[in-house]
């Protein structure tokens, strides 16, 4: 070992979920504002948008804040394989396509929240 960084491990995991909450929320938000526009952009009925962001939003509130994070993870882990779902299966689309709308991002996301519930949020929550 190097470096002994341990007492940084509580702060990276705030750092990961201060940001992942920020993508989730925004996401979230458009998804309940413009569930029409949203849905028929993902092929989701305007409901079923509806609830996807209002799931991200309360997954992200979660996370964010150290309440209930693996709760809120699980949410945000959920989305993510619908979306990895989709992206592979009913859209066909690559890895890591050349526009840039691959599933990677989804897969890198899905991880980061996996690594929230298994870590339990780290040492900064609330619950």
């Amino acid at each position: 070992m190097i470096l002994d960084t341990a007492f940084l491990a509580g702060f990276a995991l705030l750092l990961l979920r201060i940001i992942i909450a920020i993508v989730f929320f925004s996401s979230g938000k458009s998804h309940v504002q413009k569930p029409e526009e949203r849905g028929k952009s993902i092929g989701m009925s305007p409901t079923a948008t509806t609830v996807l962001g209002i799931a991200e939003i309360a997954g992200a509130v979660s996370i964010a804040f150290g309440i209930f994070t693996q709760i809120g993870a699980l949410l945000i882990m959920g989305a993510m394989l619908g979306a990895m779902y989709k992206k592979i299966f009913v859209w066909k689309t690559g890895f890591y396509e050349d526009k840039g709308y691959g599933w990677h991002y989804d897969l890198l996301l899905f991880l980061g929240a996996f690594v929230i519930f298994a870590t339990h949020g780290g040492s900064l929550i609330l619950i």
